[in-house]
């Protein structure tokens, strides 16, 4: 199993600018958006919308670095370059890594944010 790195100085960050309450509404966000984004993905990969994959992927990517899921938004850029490109094998794989390393990564930051940063 790979580890999924935290950025906990972002959420550091997010909570110091925003107060708990604020810093609570826009990681539920997050947490909401990349729980449909890592849905979606792996879905338009296996119908060969390979456009909207890699929209979604870069997408992710950018949610996932403003709350400190930096593991996460490293696959989710490779994901998205694939998509862009023309090795399917290559582009199969790191969708599963998106797709185990997300998973892991919400439960990861949801843990981290309970703990009232």
């Amino acid at each position: 199993m790979e580890p999924v790195r935290l950025d906990r100085d972002q959420l550091e960050v997010l909570y110091r600018q925003l107060g708990p309450v604020g810093a609570d509404k826009v990681v539920n966000h997050a947490l909401e958006e990349l729980a449909a984004l890592l849905a979606q993905v792996p879905v338009d990969y296996r119908s060969g919308k390979l456009e909207q994959a890699a929209s979604g992927a870069k997408a992710l990517a950018a949610v996932a670095q403003q709350v400190g899921m930096t593991t996460l938004a490293r696959v989710a850029r490779d994901a998205s370059c694939l998509a862009k490109g023309h090795d399917g094998a290559a582009l199969g794989a790191v969708v599963a890594r998106l797709e185990r390393i997300g998973d892991r990564s919400l439960v990861a930051v949801w843990d981290l944010a309970d703990l009232s940063l």
